[in-house]
């Protein structure tokens, strides 16, 4: 065996998983093969064991299934699928069922198909770290524990008290799992742990020789009641309009572990592993789990491991950065920052105005304190950090300033000129501009080779996604500590180079000037706005719009329009951007903070925002034909077409930063993968038809230049 270890001493069969050439152990092709020969030595040596310990040779116990080698399946594979998962189960069920005790020492975090391992174990003992995580977060990735994880865990913890568990996939600590009595026992972190953890499963195994699992015994019955149970059948009625509330019915994976979970329950233990394996066979072979392990695993691992960041300059974390202007992204990038240890000053024309941003510091922290979840005196070391002032002299000796003022480009050169000299020496500029080109801005600047932007979204404390703008001068050292800032801070850095809109702006434009444009052709608001939601935008254009202030498009309009006339060009106004100027100027809606724009905003408590009923009148059209899988494919498609065209202006470089960026950024259907694996989860063809006939009917938006064609193809994952 090459990824297993197996020694059988005193009666004491000791299996420990190693494989080779990697730092976790994983179920690849390689370790189910071992599997089933150790299986075939465990029965040899039957007479001769006493009881069986399961360890780890890695600093982790067991990472889970090799992805690699899912997102090569094909639909045609379900049936091979099949017959592989049910031979592993086959193999664990004859290790637990043997009539000998087995114990596993989980040394470390044990998540997925790692997890499904330990629960072979009739006793589970783990190191008490925070640090180490179990779980079966399978169902992130369009999948569900197929490894005898959902049958396990329903029988462990009933229907109520594993669906948080395999539903959403919620993590837990080994103290977490000893108070549910998925761990039995603990030992304190320590050099001595491993050593411990055997002496106390030895003992165990002498205690235990016949030991089984629960379910295994005649008395046996589930936890809070199988599904005829009234309290549960009660609950089972509710349970799949809840799920279909959240996923809309766009993921099939917490649908499929529902289903199979209550069918599992209402027949024996072979007969519901054999439906678990049916369940994650279909789910294996589907487009959506490719789609979702391609992005939230692959894609998401390559930018935290920093593939996105350039050079070999030393990681960078600041002690002091400076923010100009303390309004909502100004303090909300001060409490990400102090949040995270680092000292902050907080810079406004008025220390009135400073301190109001740092209120929002208090605000926040106090909302945790008021519920438990964070200490005074942790709340006060936080507000601390924050140093609310109108001096710029206090900004003295900061790693990096960071100017978050209105979009305007005479007042970001005015601040970036006051600013710029206190920085300490070596020390970088940003700005968080969310549309003007970088390399435009660092005209303001003495140093543009140390002048990047850093573009937060809104509310910061929620939004994971920053964009990291290089400019045309900005030098790979600085691009490298603005990587580091990002991560330092707890967010998720993308990296895109210079362009106007850079690549998340640029894209949520074309998806709100779509629904925009889609209205002015006469296509009821409601219908676009359902659109939306069903084809899994969080909400509909119209409603975004309303929040980003129909104002604030009007303005990087005119911005847009200004420069271009400096450079002696002509800007045309797309249908959207004309109609939104006419809301605005003609109707008086701004959008919601200015009190309305698409929608109306009842200032009655618990009252709902609605529709602006003046829409139908202005904008509606009865003799319009429309369909909603047209609005849905234009919304999606349109933003996918203005991806491609990012990586093809090399404005984006990579897929990661594409698909990553489109989810937290944009709020792209993280059911796609992101709007690049959009493309390839369909097929590129089958793409490029669509596209098309979308370019046809509702114009060049959806165009796809042949120069966009090949880069789509260059850029195709090969797994």
């Amino acid at each position: 065996m090459k990824t297993i270890q197996y020694a059988l001493q005193d009666g004491i069969a000791t299996v420990t998983f190693d494989e080779p050439n990697s730092p976790v152990n994983t179920m690849c092709m390689q370790w189910q093969e071992d599997l089933s020969e150790l299986t075939a030595q465990v029965l040899k040596d039957k007479d001769a064991i006493k009881g069986i310990v399961l360890a780890s040779a890695k600093t982790t116990f067991f990472a889970g299934a090799d992805l690699k080698g899912v997102m090569r399946v094909q639909p045609s594979d379900a049936g091979g699928i099949f017959t592989g998962i049910e031979l592993v189960k086959k193999n664990f069920r004859t290790i637990e069922t043997l009539g000998k005790p087995v114990v596993s020492c989980l040394n470390g975090t044990a998540l997925g198909g790692g997890w499904e391992v330990a629960l072979i174990g009739h006793h589970r003992i783990a190191i008490d770290d925070r640090k180490i995580q179990f779980g079966l977060p399978e169902v992130t990735l369009g999948l569900l524990p197929g490894a005898s994880g959902v049958t396990k865990m329903t029988r462990h913890l009933g229907l109520m008290g594993a669906q948080p568990y395999l539903v959403e996939g919620k993590l837990f600590s080994p103290s977490e799992a000893k108070a549910m009595g998925l761990v039995h026992d603990l030992v304190a972190p320590s050099d001595t742990a491993a050593a411990e953890m055997r002496a106390k499963a030895l003992a165990w195994i002498a205690a235990h020789p016949t030991a089984q699992h629960p379910w295994e015994a005649q008395d046996y019955k589930v936890p809070g009641g199988t599904p005829s149970n009234p309290k549960v059948a009660g609950m089972l009625v509710v349970a799949p309009a809840m799920i279909k509330k959240q996923t809309r019915g766009l993921y099939p994976a917490p649908e499929a572990i529902m289903a199979c979970m209550v069918e599992g329950l209402q027949v024996d233990m072979p007969t519901a592993l054999r439906i678990e394996s049916r369940y994650l066979a279909k789910l294996m072979t589907g487009i959506n789990a490719r789609a979702m392990i391609n992005t939230f695993f692959f894609n998401m691992n390559a930018i935290k491991s920093g593939q996105s960041r350039p050079g070999t300059a030393p990681r960078f974390k600041p002690a002091k950065v400076g923010l100009l202007g303390a309004g909502m992204m100004g303090a909300g990038i001060a409490y990400s920052q102090a949040s995270k240890g680092i000292a902050t000053v907080l810079k406004d024309v008025s220390q009135e105005k400073a301190d109001l941003g740092k209120s929002y510091s208090a605000k926040i922290t106090q909302g945790r304190v008021d519920k438990g979840r964070m200490k005074a005196e942790d709340q006060q070391k936080i507000l601390d950090r924050i140093q609310a002032t109108a001096n710029a002299s206090d900004l003295k000796d900061c790693d990096l300033i960071i100017e978050a003022v209105f979009e305007n480009r005479e007042l970001k050169a005015k601040v970036t000129k006051e600013a710029e000299p206190m920085l300490t020496p070596g020390g970088f500029f940003a700005s968080n501009t969310s549309t003007l080109p970088i390399s435009g801005l660092a005209t303001a600047s003495a140093a543009p080779e140390k002048f990047i932007g850093i573009h937060f979204f809104s509310p910061v404390d929620k939004m994971k996604l920053v964009e990291i703008i290089r400019g045309k001068q900005t030098n790979d050292e600085t691009v490298a500590r603005a990587f580091d800032y990002v991560q330092a801070i707890g967010k998720i850095p993308i990296v895109v180079n210079d362009s106007r809109g850079f690549f998340t702006s640029r894209v949520f434009g074309t998806f709100v000037m779509e629904g925009v444009a889609m209205l002015g052709e006469g296509i009821p608001a409601a219908a676009i706005e359902n659109a939306g939601v069903q084809c899994g935008m969080p909400v509909g254009p119209l409603a975004v719009l309303d929040e980003t202030a129909l104002t604030l498009s009007l303005h990087v309009m005119e911005q847009t329009k200004a420069d271009f006339e400096a450079e002696g060009k002509t800007y045309v106004a797309s249908p959207g951007e004309l109609l939104v100027a006419e809301l605005v100027r003609k109707h008086n809606r701004p959008g919601r903070a200015g009190g309305g724009g698409f929608y109306e905003y009842p200032t009655e408590k618990g009252a709902k925002k609605f529709l602006w009923p003046q829409l139908k009148n202005l904008f509606e059209k009865s003799n319009v034909q429309w369909n909603v899988t047209d609005i849905k494919d234009r919304l999606l498609f349109r933003q996918a077409v203005e991806t491609a065209r990012c990586l093809c202006e090399n404005v984006l470089t990579t897929v990661h930063d594409a698909n990553i960026g489109s989810i937290f950024g944009i709020g792209f259907p993280a059911w796609t993968g992101g709007a690049m694996q959009f493309i390839y989860g369909m097929g590129v063809e089958a793409f490029e038809k669509r596209a098309a006939e979308l370019a046809k009917q509702f114009g060049p938006g959806f165009a796809l230049t042949d120069e966009v064609k090949a880069a789509i193809r260059k850029y195709q994952p090969v797994y």
